[in-house]
């Protein structure tokens, strides 16, 4: 049943939320929580500390937002997941802290019993992105507007996936990767690099977002020599692998690009 704000469980007082929001007795808003008018909030949502809920907002199910996120008009995150296998389990979303989270975002739970989505911190995720069920997202990415994750996707740290860019279901995006506005993503995307089209391959390293994150020249020039070996000659994947691993000196992101790559189920954009 869904009462009015003023039974809802806040400590000490210190929230703000608008008359006209509804708030069930049994959600959880933590100090400095703000809701805004026609928000509704259900039984079993935690909200964090300093978090805003803006109006028209339906955050429902079993969510829990961490502390200092901003939640912009009529987003929706909670509801149930739009997977034909969901027959009402118990599901779980949570959310880290200081997200920015805008208009007609959606983003759902998991599909399986006890399964969750599970998003970092730091993160901007831009006017009617959908995040779907069972998504595993890092933290400092940005999503601009449209971008779409369907069910099971993995998202590194510090990637930026263009505005109407769809990501295939189980498809993973390695860290620091940028991926082109509109493109259609399926296959996993390698870290560092720069991908783009339909289907997206990868067109480069991202020299911009690795000189921004101050990446050292060496580490540039050498993450540039492997991706020449991986994707822009005629090598099988095993091979290049082995002459990276060969050729190039020992770096912990050269590691991280050789296993993601040799771990890819779904294969890898090239």
């Amino acid at each position: 049943m869904v009462l009015l704000c003023t039974t809802a469980i806040i400590k000490e007082m210190a929230t703000d939320i608008h008359p006209q929001a509804l708030v069930d007795s049994k959600s959880e808003l933590e100090d400095g929580v703000t809701v805004g008018p026609y928000a509704i909030i259900g039984p079993n949502v935690k909200i964090g500390r300093f978090s805003e809920v803006g109006s028209f907002c339906n955050i429902t199910g079993y969510t829990r937002i961490g502390e200092k996120c901003k939640i912009f008009s009529h987003s929706v995150i909670g509801s149930y997941p739009q997977d034909l296998k969901y027959n009402g389990e118990k599901s779980y979303i949570v959310i880290g802290n200081n997200n920015t989270i805008r208009e007609f975002v959606t983003i759902n739970p998991g599909t399986e019993e006890g399964s969750e989505t599970v998003i970092g911190s730091d993160n901007l995720i831009m006017a009617y992105s959908h995040i779907a069920h069972n998504c595993r997202v890092g933290s400092a990415n940005i999503f601009a507007n449209l971008a779409t994750l369907a069910g099971y996707v993995e998202v590194g740290d510090k990637v930026v996936i263009g505005g109407g860019a769809a990501i295939h279901q189980f498809c993973r995006i390695g860290n620091f990767s940028i991926i082109g506005g509109c493109s259609k993503v399926v296959q996993d995307v390698p870290p560092f690099a720069l991908c783009d089209g339909h289907p997206a391959k990868v067109r480069g390293l991202n020299l911009v977002g690795l000189r921004r994150a101050n990446f050292n020249k060496d580490t540039i020039r050498t993450l540039r020599k492997a991706f020449k070996l991986l994707f822009f000659r005629e090598h099988t994947l095993d091979y290049a692998t082995k002459e990276i691993k060969k050729s190039l000196p020992s770096l912990q992101e050269l590691d991280y690009l050789v296993r993601f790559v040799t771990n890819s189920k779904r294969g890898i954009s090239r």
